[in-house]
C-alpha cells in the first residue's frame, strides 16, 4: 500500500484503526503488552504489511487509544486504553497538561507525588501548580494520603481508589491506624479462638496432686506412715476404726479446660476468617492476609499458640482453665455500661513468681542497684513498700524517695 496520500488510502486506514484497536481489546486486559509481532499474529493488517501497521499504530497513539511502553530488550510495546479514558487526554488544552495527567494516570492506585511528577517531565513550578488546578477543577483528579508517606502531596485519578498499600488497609481510617477497630477484632477473634479450642465446663473439678507413697488420706490426711504399717499392707486389715461420714465432694467452678489428646479441629486461620465475614462486624473486607496479622499478634502477646495436627495449622489458647469464663460480647457490654472500667483484658494475667513480684524482678535500673550508689537496696522506695515497711510515695528517677 502507498503512502496515505489520498483520500481512499486514509478511508482504509480509518477501517484498519479501528478493526485493530477492537481486536486487540478482545485479546487482552488493559495491563497486556502488545508487541509488533503481537500485533501482526491478530490477522488485522494484510499480509503483515509494515508500513500499514506503522501508519496505524500512529493513528491510535495519537488519539491516546494505545500507549507506548519499553519492553525488555528495548523493543516497543504498545497497551490499550479505553475510548472514555481517551477523551480525557484529547480535551486537555495543552501539552503540558497532558503530560502531568499521564504521569498520575500511569501511577495508578499508588498515585504519585507531585515532586516526582516535576522531575519526571521536567516542568516548572507555576506550570505545575496550573495544571494540577486544572486538573483538579475538570474532576479529573483528586488528592490523596499515603500512610506510609503522610507529609507527601500526591494525586491519583479521581475515577480510581486507593491502594491498600496507600490507605493502611482495613486497619487505617482517614489515614489514621483505626486502633479501636483493631481491638475489637483482636476480641472476636481470640473469644472464637477459646470456645473452639477449649471446652466449657459448668462445674469443673481440678484433680488434686495424689498424695505420696506413706501417706494416708481422710482423717489423718498428711500423717506420715510408719514403716511398721507399710510392711503390714498385705497382712489381713485389722477392723478399721469409726470413722465420720465422708464430707460431700467439693462444689466445682466453671471453667475452660483443654481439648483431650487427639483433637483435630483447632480452628485455622481460613475458619476465624469466614467466622468474622459471617458475623459482619466491619463493612471493610478482611481477607485470609488481614486476619493472619492480627492472629500473629495473639501469639506474640503470649495469649494464643499454634498447633499442627497432621497437614492442619490451628490455634489454641493458653492456660484454659485460667481463662474469662465472661463472653466477650457480654464484657463489651459491660464496658459500654461502665467505662470507667477500662480498656478489656484478652486472656489471664501473666504467670508470676517471687522473681516478678519483687520490685526486683521488673526494676529498669537494676543493673546500677549496689550499696554507694545511684540506687541502692537500702534506699529502695519500691522495696520499702514491697516489704510494707514505708507507705506508698512517689519516686524519683534513681528510685529514691523524694525529699
Amino acid at each position: 500500500m502507498a503512502a496515505p496520500n489520498s483520500e481512499a488510502d486514509q478511508a482504509k486506514l480509518q477501517i484498519f484503526k479501528d478493526e485493530l484497536y477492537d481486536t486487540i481489546r478482545e485479546h487482552g486486559s488493559e495491563t497486556r503488552v502488545f508487541s509488533q509481532a503481537d500485533l501482526n499474529g491478530l490477522g488485522v493488517i494484510p499480509n503483515n504489511d509494515v508500513r500499514i501497521l506503522v501508519d496505524v499504530i500512529q493513528m491510535l497513539t495519537n488519539e491516546k487509544l494505545l500507549i507506548g511502553v519499553h519492553l525488555p530488550g528495548g523493543e516497543l510495546g504498545w497497551k490499550w486504553r479505553s475510548r472514555e479514558d481517551a477523551k480525557k487526554y484529547t480535551s486537555l488544552p495543552d501539552e503540558p497538561t497532558r503530560l502531568v495527567y499521564g504521569e498520575i494516570d500511569q501511577a495508578g492506585q499508588d498515585g504519585v507525588w507531585i515532586r516526582h511528577i516535576k522531575l519526571r517531565i521536567n516542568i516548572q513550578d507555576a506550570t505545575l501548580k496550573a495544571c494540577i488546578k486544572f486538573l483538579e477543577s475538570k474532576g479529573f483528579i483528586s488528592s490523596m494520603t499515603n500512610v506510609e508517606m503522610p507529609n507527601r502531596k500526591m494525586y491519583i485519578r479521581a475515577d480510581l481508589k486507593p491502594s491498600e498499600r496507600a490507605t493502611g488497609g482495613p486497619w487505617f481510617t482517614d489515614g489514621e491506624l483505626d486502633e479501636a477497630f483493631i481491638k475489637v477484632i483482636e476480641g472476636i477473634i481470640f473469644e472464637y479462638i477459646k470456645t473452639r479450642s477449649a471446652y466449657f465446663s459448668r462445674g469443673a473439678v481440678l484433680p488434686q496432686r495424689q498424695p505420696k507413697k506413706g501417706v494416708v488420706t481422710g482423717d489423718a490426711r498428711g500423717v506420715k506412715r510408719t514403716a511398721t504399717d507399710i510392711s503390714n499392707d498385705d497382712a489381713t486389715p485389722a477392723p478399721a476404726p469409726a470413722t465420720k461420714a465422708a464430707p460431700p465432694p467439693p462444689k466445682g467452678k466453671p471453667m475452660y479446660l483443654p481439648m483431650p489428646a487427639g483433637y483435630k479441629k483447632y480452628p485455622t486461620v481460613n475458619d476465624i476468617t469466614e467466622f468474622i465475614h459471617n458475623q459482619k462486624v466491619s463493612t471493610a473486607m478482611l481477607g485470609v492476609a488481614d486476619i493472619q496479622a492480627l492472629v500473629d499478634v495473639l501469639v506474640f502477646d503470649g495469649l494464643i499458640e499454634p498447633i499442627q495436627v497432621h497437614n492442619r495449622k490451628g490455634y489454641r489458647v493458653v492456660r484454659p482453665t485460667k481463662q474469662d469464663t465472661v463472653s466477650y460480647a457480654k464484657r463489651q457490654q459491660d464496658r459500654e455500661s461502665h467505662p470507667e472500667s477500662g480498656d478489656i483484658v484478652l486472656g489471664p494475667p501473666p504467670l508470676s513468681s517471687a522473681v516478678t513480684e519483687a520490685p526486683c524482678g521488673k526494676c529498669p535500673v537494676f543493673e546500677l542497684c549496689q550499696e554507694g550508689g545511684p540506687v541502692a537496696p537500702s534506699t529502695c522506695v519500691y522495696f520499702q513498700e514491697w516489704l510494707g515497711l514505708k507507705e506508698p510515695a512517689v519516686a524519683t528517677a534513681n528510685g529514691t524517695a523524694p525529699p
